[in-house]
């Protein structure tokens, strides 16, 4: 994603983990690996980002994550619920400290009244914090909103990184 604000905000991610001493561990659905492939586009990432998780079907995120069966059908894949048991899940599976998920609905289909494309769930989290989660509405094609959701997963980490 050569994206000038994204390469910003994981040089800010990579910083501010280096200063702490902590590691990152990213578990993704719809952006595919792209938070994952903008911090380790930054030099020196392997300090601080620990290993990412692509999870895109239900299945990876049970397997994977641990994400419970019951959650996936009661909230659905794309829901907060989803990305703080994701983000829960990534902190238990590495040995990072901090987290972020994302799940959502890129389009160009696959929305509904309820949950329209352009809708990401994201969740930030500590080792030992509970996770805090949001959901967006992001407008635009696929790459668009791909885009929109990693800039705001960065961001994201950032602001739980300044607390």
């Amino acid at each position: 994603m050569n994206d000038p604000l994204i390469q910003q905000l994981a040089v800010s991610v990579g910083a501010a983990l280096r200063e702490r001493g902590l590691l990152l561990v990213t578990a993704e659905s719809c952006t595919g690996g792209g938070v994952g492939a903008a911090v380790t586009d930054i030099a020196g990432s392997s300090e601080w980002y620990e290993r990412g998780f692509v999870c895109y079907s239900n299945a990876a995120k049970q397997e994977m994550l641990g994400v419970q069966a019951a959650t996936l059908e009661r909230e659905g894949a794309v829901s907060e619920a989803t990305v703080r048991e994701m983000v829960a899940g990534a902190l238990a599976a590495s040995r990072a400290q901090v987290a972020v998920a994302v799940s959502g609905i890129a389009g160009p289909a696959g929305g509904t009244p309820e949950k329209p494309v352009g809708t990401v769930c994201l969740a930030w989290g500590r080792h030992g914090e509970p996770p805090r989660s949001e959901t967006r509405r992001y407008h635009g094609d696929r790459d668009a909103v791909r885009k929109q959701a990693v800039a705001r997963a960065l961001d994201g980490l950032l602001g739980l990184l300044r607390r």
